[in-house]
This record gives C-alpha cells, structure tokens and sequence, in this order.
C-alpha cells in the first residue's frame, strides 16, 4: 500500500502551485500552507498577537497574523500516517524562517526534505520554445507546468543528523538574539536590524517625486533578482 504524503510549504502561493502541479500529475497528495512572516518581528515570545502589536507599533503593518492553529500543532493528529515531505529554499527569508520554525517544533520526528536552494529546472515545452535551464529558488516563482515536468517531489529526501541539528541550532540563535529582521546572507539566515534596508531603499530615492510603493517594489524586484543570480553555499 502506497504511504499517503503530506507536503508543508511556507508560502501561500507556492503551496498553490504544487497542489496544481500535483493534481496535473493525478497525485492527491495532501498540502499545508503557512504564512507567519518569520523573518520579520520578535520570535521571542513568538506568539501571533505579540507579533502582531510589535508589527504594527513598529512598522504600522495593522494585517492580522494567521491567529489560527499553527500546522505544527495539528499535523499529527490530521496526518498520523503520512510521509510528510517539507519544501525548502535558502534563498527565501520568510520561506527558510518558516521551515526552520516547523522543523524545530517537530524535534526527532521524521520528514523529508525538498531543498530548492540550488535546483536547476527544466523549462517544460507546455510554456513555449525550449528554453536554458534556470535556477528553481523558490515555489512561489515556478509555474506549476515545471513543477511537474520536474517531478521535484522526487527529489525529496531525509535529512542526515547533523543537517537537523545544525538547522535547529540555528533557529535556536536566532530565536536568542530575537532580532527585528532575519536575512539571508550567502545562504544563511541571519539577524538583522531593522534599518538594514534603509541603504537598499535609498539606492532607489530620486530628485523626482515618486510613490513609496514604487520605490518599495524596486527594491524587492532587485532583491529577488539577486536571489536567481548568486550562488549559495551547501548545507
């Protein structure tokens, strides 16, 4: 009998391409999504309402945080069979943050791991002309025609003992320094202050009048173009 595989991504839309992905492949494998912004507030104490008041003070962000059950505190009643397959990438704040937290929580429980960091992708032919081969970085980037064509979920594999306890060690610090930002920095994430965009974000200031928004969606632009460039180390 074919184990049943539960898949936990963190982020909202990469998990909406990997269920069409999946559905396309006529695989019915379950999906869990998570959207806490790890990568930005106070991760200690870590609870949604804490972050949500130091959010707002301090950015005057006033959305919500996900106020709901986390996954990690159900997924073992909702999936006490499954094979749960967790999807990571190193070139992701929020994304690297998410799975750090989930995979701490979790301590010695089993999982397997699809690590996106460094996965080159084959274009499928359903979206043109063959293309060169790019690099995967992220779900939230992949369109769901390459996420099968790939079968990434083949690529999922458990991870050694000194991976686990390196990621949990490093969770464990920055849990500690309870930064107001974590970035990523030649792989690693790391704590940052909450000024460390404010360089980025005057690279993009001009003479001429211009809204903040577009000056905000420059920068993420060129973040997120840096991430497809640069390499990132193993491990």
């Amino acid at each position: 009998m074919t184990q049943t595989i539960a898949h936990f991504v963190f982020t909202l839309s990469g998990a909406g391409n990997l269920v069409q992905a999946l559905r396309k492949a006529g695989r019915y494998d379950q999906v869990v999504a998570t959207w806490h912004h790890l990568n930005v507030g106070p991760l200690d104490p870590s609870d949604p309402v804490a972050r949500a008041k130091w959010l707002e003070k301090e950015i005057g962000r006033v959305e919500p945080e996900d106020t709901a059950p986390s996954e990690r505190a159900w997924n073992e009643t909702r999936f006490p069979g499954h094979r749960k397959v967790a999807w990571l990438t190193r070139r992701s704040a929020m994304e690297y943050a998410g799975f750090l937290d989930w995979s701490w929580h979790r301590k010695d429980a089993p999982f397997d791991v699809v690590d996106l960091s460094g996965v080159m992708i084959s274009p499928s032919l359903e979206l043109g002309p063959p293309r060169e081969s790019f690099l995967a970085v992220s779900l939230n980037y992949l369109h769901p025609a390459n996420i099968g064509h790939n079968q990434l979920w083949d690529l999922a594999k458990p991870l050694s003992p000194n991976e686990r306890l390196g990621y949990h060690q490093t969770w464990e610090q920055l849990i500690a320094e309870n930064a107001p930002l974590r970035v990523i920095e030649n792989g690693r994430l790391v704590s940052a202050p909450i000024t460390f965009f404010d360089s980025l974000l005057m690279d993009w200031t001009t003479d001429g009048w211009q809204t903040v928004t577009r000056i905000i969606g420059n920068v993420m632009a060129s973040d997120s173009m840096r991430a497809f460039r640069k390499p990132i180390s193993s491990g």
